[in-house]
């Protein structure tokens, strides 16, 4: 059962996960041609909007998980996003654009806060399960993006910006198909009691999770910077065609592929606070050389090496959630840190809009750096508990290769 559904996560991570880059990586495009996008603030604006719609969407989707599988979820949330993906070729005006935009947001709002939870409570009591698992899942999402920006690039180049929408939508409903096979017969009810829900329980569990939040902050205006910014960025300052500026996305998103399937060994080699650490002091370094990068090559090299260290947040800080947090607390946990996330992403990217059209492309990237440096401060001087407790210490013994799901 524990494989049946770390599977179907994985499957729907990387569904989930590619429908939110596969209409932001089209935004370069439409600014370009001045079409639906004229200004950088605009696509800040998008992202904003977006975000903050799958914040609210999130607290509903802990309600609807207490009522529903997780199965039927699932399926809605698919559907929802091939449906609205394939709308998007049909705005005419930037209104339009953004009800589209908001309407994929509020199907891809379900996967962090229930499915997460469902991974880390499928996992209870196995120990180091519990990081590969994280790690695994984690790695199937950057699988996603790393599809998109590898196709949607190339497809908008050779045919037109809509094409890839189309058939992305078509490629989602196989995902859902074989994600929903293998847990046929798999149900998510259990024991656990659906809690109140209440104002005080909603605070108590964010207090549960509070050492957490400057590096969920990270997590997301780090991607969203990323997602919003760096297409614009190779594209419009350094002239690269969007073919190859998918390209170089996907390879960003690649090596963090690799380093989220490998944190499970990593973590018990060197221990969760190293790992940790270590990705934040890189990325900030990344960010800096990315946003003052002089030559197209020396900032297309700090974006993938970044991307391989902001990807390796994520399966950490999942895992700390999962150890510290009680099961029957965890999906609601779990959407605390995920609204932080679009929270910090959504406030980032829209301060970076404005700072892009006034200073340029590149300032969202140091504004970014500037930031990480100060959240790498607040943890660099915790001890191991402040990372998940006793798994956070390295196994001296630990081999390097993976285990198996």
């Amino acid at each position: 059962m524990k494989k049946k559904i770390l599977l179907t996560a994985s499957l729907f991570h990387m569904l989930n996960d590619a429908a939110s880059v596969i209409t932001p990586t089209i935004f370069p495009i439409l600014y370009s041609q001045a079409f639906l996008i004229t200004r950088y603030s605009q696509i800040g604006l998008l992202s904003n909007i977006g975000l903050f719609t799958t914040l609210i969407v999130q607290f509903l989707a802990v309600r609807l998980s207490y009522k529903y599988e997780y199965r039927t979820l699932l399926l809605a949330s698919g559907a929802g996003i091939c449906a609205a993906t394939a709308l998007v070729p049909l705005s005419r005006t930037f209104g339009m654009l953004v009800l589209f935009f908001v309407l994929i947001r509020v199907f891809t709002s379900f996967y962090h806060p229930v499915i997460i939870a469902w991974v880390s409570k499928s996992m209870a009591g196995s120990g180091k399960g519990l990081d590969d698992a994280m790690g695994i899942q984690s790695g199937s999402g950057n699988v996603g993006v790393m599809l998109a920006y590898l196709t949607v690039g190339y497809m908008a180049q050779r045919w037109t910006w809509k094409m890839p929408l189309y058939a992305w939508s078509l490629f989602g409903i196989v995902i859902i198909i074989l994600g929903l096979m293998a847990v046929r017969g798999v149900s998510s009810r259990n024991a656990d009691q659906a809690p109140k829900l209440g104002v005080r329980s909603w605070w108590q569990s964010l207090l549960s999770v509070k050492r957490y939040i400057p590096g969920f902050f990270f997590g997301g205006m780090g991607w969203s910077v990323t997602v919003f910014y760096a297409p614009s960025l190779l594209n419009h300052r350094f002239a690269i065609p969007m073919g190859r500026t998918g390209l170089f996305l996907a390879l960003w998103i690649g090596l963090g592929t690799i380093t989220g399937y490998g944190y499970g060994t990593w973590s018990r080699r060197f221990g969760r606070k190293k790992i940790f650490l270590l990705s934040l002091g890189g990325a900030a370094v990344c960010l800096f050389v990315l946003g003052f990068a002089p030559v197209k090559g020396l900032a297309v090299a700090a974006l993938v090496l970044f991307g391989g260290f902001l990807l390796m947040t994520y399966p950490s800080l999942h895992t700390f959630v999962g150890s510290t947090v009680p099961a029957e607390g965890q999906t609601q946990a779990f959407s605390w840190v995920s609204n932080i996330q679009l929270i910090s992403g959504a406030l980032v990217s829209l301060v970076s809009g404005f700072l892009s059209d006034a200073l340029g492309i590149q300032f969202p990237f140091i504004l970014t750096g500037i930031l990480t440096l100060g959240i790498f401060a607040f943890y660099a001087g915790r001890g191991p508990e402040f990372f998940g407790g006793g798994a956070a210490e390295p196994d001296p013994t630990a081999r390097l290769e993976p285990e198996q799901p």
